[in-house]
């Protein structure tokens, strides 16, 4: 990725990556939240049970991605590889401080 991205959302790509659920939840303020193309799973518990069973337990990978909007939120386009959803992506990184207040997903 050509554009500079915030730390927050960085550690939690860097997770994502890593396959590590640990570290994805931890890049999340306590209040944090996923919303998942309108499913919403707030706070550190619900956001590891949505990664179990949708994101890292499915053994997803990105690839081409790069930054469409740059700022706060920051958004990137990707490409969804893995046990489950397969195809493009928009994820849009709301950061406070340095943590992650939301990650949107959507087409």
């Amino acid at each position: 990725m050509s554009q500079e991205i915030p730390a927050a959302v960085q550690r939690a790509l860097d997770a994502i990556d890593a396959l590590d659920n640990d570290a994805f939840v931890a890049a999340f303020a306590a209040d944090g939240y996923v919303n998942d193309w309108g499913r919403e799973f707030r706070g550190h518990d619900r956001i590891r049970s949505w990664s179990d069973n949708e994101l890292i337990g499915k053994n997803v990978t990105f690839t081409d991605t790069q930054v469409t909007t740059p700022g706060n939120p920051l958004t990137i386009l990707t490409q969804v590889g893995g046990d489950g959803f397969n195809g493009p992506s928009h994820f849009t990184f709301e950061t406070q401080g340095d943590e992650l207040a939301s990650m949107t997903i959507t087409a």
